[in-house]
């Protein structure tokens, strides 16, 4: 089986769940304290994902950059030689779905050919949702990308997700 590394970049506003997305995917672990991210980290995960010719290996290295405000904080050499993006927004912030486009824009002016998700987090925040998910449909269908409502603290919809982006990577 052939086994191929794809570096994936979590994007979005301070504090909406990047860190504890990747927490959840690579480690299934979930911590209820903000996680601040300070400068890059990197986690590696492996998986097989199917195809016709039968599987292959992928191992995705998940970036989790540095909460920012504004994405043109982080220095693009970061970015460089991304294959997939996760965009994620928080339910609870209407301004965090909002902000994607621009943390798109940004990204596009660096890899116009990575691979686009988005995760719409903290979905088991029902009564404190500023979001409807046909909201995040209207945000993803605008930018060609499926969309995944999810949650780091349950783990809902994370694999999914994941599993989604792994088969855009090795197509």
């Amino acid at each position: 089986m052939t086994t191929i590394n794809k570096k994936v970049c979590l994007l979005g506003d301070f504090a909406v769940g990047k860190t504890s997305l990747v927490r959840r995917f690579v480690y299934n672990t979930f911590d209820d304290k903000h996680l601040s991210s300070i400068g890059v980290k990197v986690s590696r995960k492996t998986m097989q994902v199917s195809q016709i010719n039968g599987l292959t290996g992928l191992t995705m290295m998940l970036w989790d950059l540095a909460d920012s405000e504004r994405f043109d904080q982080i220095e693009s050499s970061y970015i460089r030689g991304t294959a997939g993006v996760v965009l994620v927004c928080d339910l609870t912030q209407a301004r965090t779905l909002f902000n994607l486009q621009t943390h798109l824009e940004d990204l596009q002016q660096t890899c116009p050919e990575a691979k686009v998700i988005v995760a719409a987090n903290k979905a088991d925040l029902m009564s404190q949702q500023e979001i409807s998910p046909a909201d995040v449909a209207e945000v993803a269908a605008g930018f060609n990308a499926p969309y995944y409502l999810t949650s780091a603290k349950s783990g809902h919809g994370i694999e999914a997700l994941f599993r989604h982006l792994a088969r855009l990577l090795v197509d």
